[in-house]
């Protein structure tokens, strides 16, 4: 997605993307090896405003993947949302802090700082595929969960505890330290 610099005035204006296949390959890297699959492209709503020199964009995106619970191992579909900030200076005669930043800035026109509030820009036209696509990312599950109350697996016999119950007994130690104490008790009996 194109933001022509000229065009952003102080007046926030509205700027909306929806993302495909192609684009998805392209910017999250995602092949045929992940443990999801899209259901529904991402949406991006970005409101973009000129603050002096500064660009300041907004916006949210909204997305759904199909992805196993990590606990039961049942497939199900998992909202995608987020939103993000960032602003933009001109980058002027600074020089970016790595050689990534200063490829960033020749392809896309913009680099983005560590945190991903703040960055750089250069040109009047930027490409902020970068920046969707660090939202993107960072909005995806890291452990996805089919509902919190979710019990998964007995990890004895293997049974979805959401929908049986076993036999089996909890092997959990009654202390996070018990496996010292029977390190203490082999290290007192061997001396």
């Amino acid at each position: 997605m194109k933001l022509s610099v000229d065009r952003v005035a102080e007046a926030p204006t509205e700027h909306h993307f929806e993302a495909d296949a192609d684009w998805w390959r392209e910017w999250t890297g995602a092949g045929e090896d992940y443990s999801y699959a899209v259901a529904e492209w991402p949406r991006f709503e970005v409101r973009a405003c000129a603050q002096g020199e500064d660009l300041a964009l907004e916006g949210s995106l909204d997305a759904a993947i199909d992805v196993e619970c990590s606990r039961c191992l049942k497939r199900y579909r998992q909202g995608v949302r987020g939103s993000f900030g960032v602003t933009l200076e001109p980058i002027r005669d600074r020089r970016p802090p790595d050689p990534e930043s200063i490829e960033m800035l020749e392809r896309f026109g913009l680099c983005l700082g560590d945190e991903l509030d703040s960055g750089w820009y250069r040109g009047k036209e930027i490409l902020i595929d970068p920046l969707l696509a660090e939202a993107t990312a960072v909005a995806m599950p890291f452990q996805p969960v089919c509902r919190d109350e979710c019990m998964g697996l007995c990890p004895q016999c293997g049974v979805d505890r959401n929908r049986a119950s076993c036999d089996c007994k909890d092997q959990r130690p009654e202390s996070p330290f018990a496996a010292l104490a029977v390190l203490q008790k082999d290290a007192e009996e061997s001396s």
